[in-house]
């Protein structure tokens, strides 16, 4: 019942599980992440998708990670009333620190903190991956406060 959203998940992108979760679609086959790849569908529920909060945010600070094992940047993130949040991107590719300040982005932010090294990422930015499996950041097309949901 109620309204149904599709999700896809593309294997194989940085961060993301090499191979499709076992049993989930034995008829695909084909190199997961490469560009033409199929993809996996799964189903969600309205209410699955309103437990994600989404929020645009400024970015603050910046700074190179070198204790990371892929190359990344650290970012503080101003969410508005939620504050100010932390969050590791593997975004080197396209953006150096100094040009990442005053940026908007797109985050989840209720995802629990998770250590990398010796940081903690409190919220994941969203990006799109290229062709070459890089990360081009989402924001919005005109300026929003920090912390307006995204719905």
């Amino acid at each position: 019942t109620g309204h149904h959203f599709r999700i896809f998940y593309l294997f194989g992108g940085p961060g993301a599980p090499p191979n499709p979760p076992r049993g989930c679609c034995p008829n695909i086959g084909g190199a997961w992440g490469a560009p033409g790849a199929p993809q996996l569908q799964v189903t969600i529920s309205w209410e699955d998708f309103e437990k994600i909060d989404l929020r645009v945010g400024v970015v603050v600070d910046a700074a190179p990670f070198p204790e990371a094992r892929r190359p990344a940047i650290k970012l503080s993130i101003d969410f508005g009333p939620i504050g100010v949040k932390r969050s590791s991107a593997q975004i080197t590719e396209h953006y150096r620190p100094e040009t990442l300040v005053g940026r908007r982005v797109i985050a989840v932010v209720n995802f629990p903190p998770k250590q990398i090294g010796p940081f903690v990422s409190e919220v994941l930015v969203l990006g799109a991956y290229n062709e070459r499996s890089e990360v081009i950041l989402l924001r919005p097309d005109t300026e929003v406060d920090p912390g307006a949901k995204i719905g």
